[in-house]
């Protein structure tokens, strides 16, 4: 059996975002039962949510939610990671739409970048984010925030503020060494 999660641990679950471990059984019902095994997910931006998926064959990326020294090195990188520019409105959401289920981080924090500075120009032009853009900023901050706030401790609104903390202490750091 390959990368087995345990019960009680987070998990990173497709475009699902972090969940829970409630569960780790078979699907024993007086109509069904293949005696596989099955993880019973719980989403942790639904409270009372359940998913049922397969151990193995899963088509769905799952991984461990980061380490705490991870989650610190992947603040740290934020800064070099590209965005994902693409002038193509109908591959933009294809792009968007593939990196959400690559449940990798630098990808959610690609969209974000990308969106934000998109946001930022078409406010300048007097337009708003379209409808597809902030569907996916905001899936990506979900899951990043979702993660970030299980992996260090915090609230998921106290997430954003703490990356911005984080950035501001790294960038005064850099300044004192240039002087």
């Amino acid at each position: 059996m390959g990368n087995l999660f345990k019960k009680g641990e987070y998990i990173v679950y497709g475009t699902t975002g972090v969940c829970l471990v409630k569960d780790i059984t078979t699907m024993a019902r007086e109509d069904f039962s293949d005696g596989k095994l099955y993880y019973v997910l719980e989403p942790t931006g639904s409270v009372g949510g359940r998913i049922t998926t397969p151990v193995e064959d899963n088509k769905s990326v799952m991984r461990r939610v980061l380490s705490k020294e991870e989650a610190y090195e992947l603040i740290d990188e934020i800064r070099a990671i590209d965005k994902l520019w693409v002038t193509d409105e109908k591959q933009r959401e294809s792009k968007y739409k593939e990196a959400l289920r690559t449940c990798d981080c630098k990808e959610w924090i690609g969209i974000i970048k990308t969106l934000y500075l998109r946001k930022k120009d078409r406010m300048i032009h007097g337009k708003r984010l379209t409808e597809v853009d902030e569907r996916y900023m905001r899936k990506a901050k979900e899951n990043l925030h979702g993660e970030l706030s299980i992996t260090l401790g915090i609230s998921v609104t106290e997430v954003e503020q703490f990356i911005l903390s984080q950035l501001e202490e790294e960038e005064k750091q850099e300044n004192l060494e240039v002087q």
